[in-house]
């Protein structure tokens, strides 16, 4: 426990070093903010109780949504942030995955150039896991999120697919449902029945609606679902997997924005010293543990075990969480302990 302690006074010192001002945010946090971001299926993995004067409250399940609220009330423009402490999540019997954890984080609030920001953390990122056997990953979300958007198929079709990035199963299977024509018959609402339930019979009617909307909407076009399905496979280093992801913009033109970013975030890391030609890329990486990721994502991983590190870039939570404020944010967090570990 010593060991890990100095590694997390190591860590601590370093992202200290790099101009952050340490911060401290409650164990406890309100749920309902969690509840808004996430919807119901944090409850699967987070720790809740409920205080008499607090209302319902969750065990901190990460830093960041803290981190964020605090800066987004208060904080100066630009501003380098760090912490330390646990976090608490549920996890699946079996796994053998800890339930508390320590987490050491270094968080960047800096709308002058983005792309200077993502190349910054990681770099950092690897300097401070410098020496350990490690592999990095990176992904970018906002590739994704973007060939979504572009997708010329109706917005309840495009919100129902975003909503729904983060869960590749649930993905897929929206995909699938939306490249076929609709062979769905929906009923129409009889008039004087007595309503029972919790749904009036407006709200009812709108869903029937939401339902004969969908069943006339033409499948998904076959060129643009073969191009979003092909970001989705691309895996390699980076300036290949760029030159990939071109060509396939070809078919999806929506995506040149993100791709031109992705370009500058490999120029920026190139000039503070990280090897791209060595550094992988994968176009789905990301998906199932960073939901509030919405550009730049990393991970530096030993094996298939749970990753040292994980950051990524969160432009919308600043938005959301800002009430009218947004600026550009990305960061991320070290498990000391795994570090140690390795070490």
């Amino acid at each position: 426990m010593d060991r890990v302690r100095q590694q997390t006074e190591r860590l601590s010192r370093l992202f200290r070093d790099a101009g952050a001002v340490p911060v401290e945010t409650s164990v406890l946090q309100p749920a309902d903010t969690l509840l808004d971001l996430y919807g119901e299926d944090i409850r699967a993995r987070a720790y809740v109780t409920s205080d008499p004067v607090l209302g319902e409250q969750m065990l901190r399940p990460d830093f960041t949504v803290p981190v964020v609220q605090r800066h987004m009330e208060e904080g100066a423009e630009p501003a380098r942030y760090t912490y330390q402490g646990l976090v608490f999540r549920k996890q699946e019997a079996g796994t053998g995955r800890a339930s508390e954890y320590t987490q050491v984080g270094y968080e960047v609030f800096d709308r002058t150039d983005p792309s200077g920001a993502d190349a910054e953390v990681f770099a950092l990122f690897a300097k401070a896991l410098e020496g350990v056997a490690l592999d990095a990953f990176t992904g970018d979300i906002g590739i994704l999120i973007a060939a979504v958007a572009g997708l010329s198929t109706t917005e309840r079709r495009r919100s129902a697919l975003l909503r729904h990035l983060w869960r590749p199963m649930r993905f897929r299977a929206l995909l699938e449902r939306f490249s076929l024509p609709a062979t769905r018959l929906v009923p129409q609402l009889v008039s004087d029945v007595p309503e029972i339930g919790l749904r009036s019979s407006t709200e009812v009617e709108a869903r029937l609606a939401a339902l004969r909307e969908d069943a006339q909407t033409a499948p998904l076009d076959a060129t643009e679902l073969h191009a979003l399905q092909a970001i989705l496979e691309v895996s390699d280093v980076a300036p290949n997997a760029l030159a990939n992801l071109r060509k396939i913009a070809g078919d999806l033109p929506a995506i040149s924005g993100a791709l031109d970013q992705l370009e500058a975030r490999l120029s920026a890391l190139a000039s503070r010293g990280v090897d791209v030609d060595r550094l992988n890329f994968s176009g789905a990486y990301g998906r199932t543990t960073m939901e509030y990721y919405d550009g730049f994502v990393f991970g530096f991983h030993a094996d298939a075990q749970v990753p040292v590190a994980t950051g990524g870039r969160y432009d919308a939570l600043t938005r959301v969480l800002g009430q009218g404020r947004e600026i550009p944010a990305v960061g991320g967090v070290i498990r000391p302990e795994l570090l140690e570990a390795l070490t």
